[in-house]
């Protein structure tokens, strides 16, 4: 049994996978637009005008599987903003010059919740939430 985390980007997942890729090293390893679904449900999976909209991707980032999607269906629309409530990615580094770099990376156009920092239970620690909403914790196991 696996768990993937699936990020909904309403109509901004191209830039999504753009600022994964420079961020993170994101690799993409599928991309499915709407106007690869089938004919006779392209109606059902995006509005008119979507068919270049990403139906579905599968990033690699490290040895961690990413999906997302700019949605549309289920109530979504484009344009809108989407909520990540409740939820973080944990990155989990081994290098603190690496954290560092790709904390910056992701508070880019972000905010900030807790600058990366030594910490009890780690050298280097720190909580970010990015352009897109996708809130992340940064963190190099172990404690000093």
């Amino acid at each position: 049994m696996q768990i993937f985390p699936y990020l909904f980007f309403d109509g901004r997942c191209d830039e999504a996978i753009e600022f994964y890729r420079t961020a993170l090293g994101a690799e993409v390893t599928m991309l499915m637009r709407m106007k690869d679904a089938p004919p006779d449900v392209q109606g059902q999976c995006a509005p008119a005008g979507a068919e270049e909209k990403v139906m579905h991707v599968t990033m690699r980032v490290g040895e961690t599987l990413l999906h997302a999607s700019d949605g549309a269906s289920g109530g979504m629309t484009f344009g809108g903003k989407p909520e990540f409530r409740g939820v973080s990615l944990s990155l989990t580094l081994t290098d603190p010059d690496d954290a560092r770099r790709r904390f910056n990376a992701l508070a880019d156009g972000g905010q900030v919740l807790m600058p990366l920092d030594k910490t009890f239970f780690s050298p280097c620690f720190g909580m970010v939430t990015d352009r897109f909403g996708v809130s992340w914790m940064v963190i190099v196991p172990g404690h000093e």
